[in-house]
């Protein structure tokens, strides 16, 4: 047996009102726009060919809680973001005690990978001169090679400066500079041993 609920208008009748849509959901009164599946626009043109289908590059993100180190592991690269901050001095491109425990974790993640090719770039935020932050990002992404290079003999590494071009942030507050003001280490991710 099956029951009809529904609700006793005002001439006795009962009215069904269907299921229930949440507010802001109900359907459109404009019907849905006919298509004519022999239009010329819809087809390929001549000789046109689809391209070939791929997997999407899916990035997952982990970043401790001040932001301070973040990774990125993708199916085809590994990267590391350190904050200036935890490898350096303020306005200074020369390594903190810290520092060297944080860059051989980086080290070890390149040997576990296999990595033959290590990128290694400097970045800085928007304050002060562009020419400075050139310098100085490349000397930071330089002061973490020579680290690097100590663990990992016969990798190559690419290493670049590039000052303020590339934030991550909004230059316009403290918190988002400091994530600015990076180095970067990434490399192709290999077959794990």
């Amino acid at each position: 047996m099956v029951a009809s609920v529904g609700i006793l208008g005002a001439s006795g009748a009962v009215a069904d009102d269907g299921p229930s849509v949440p507010p802001g959901t109900e359907a459109s009164s404009v019907p849905p726009v006919k298509l004519d599946p022999k239009d010329p626009d819809l087809k390929m043109p001549e000789g046109g060919t689809l391209a070939p289908a791929k997997v999407l590059d899916i990035v997952q993100v982990v970043e401790d809680m001040g932001g301070e180190e973040r990774r990125e592991d993708s199916n085809a690269n590994v990267k590391f973001a350190l904050q200036a901050e935890v490898l350096f001095g303020k306005d200074s491109a020369k390594l903190s005690s810290a520092a060297n425990s944080r860059i051989a974790a980086i080290a070890a993640e390149v040997k576990k990978q296999n990595a033959t090719k290590v990128r290694v770039f400097g970045f800085t935020d928007n304050l002060g001169s562009s020419a400075h932050g050139d310098v100085l990002s490349k000397q930071r992404a330089n002061a973490v090679h020579a680290v690097l290079a100590k663990d990992l003999p016969g990798v190559s590494f690419e290493i670049r400066g590039y000052g303020e071009q590339y934030p991550i942030a909004d230059n316009s507050t403290e918190e988002g500079r400091k994530k600015n003001r990076r180095v970067e280490v990434s490399f192709p991710r290999g077959a794990s041993s």
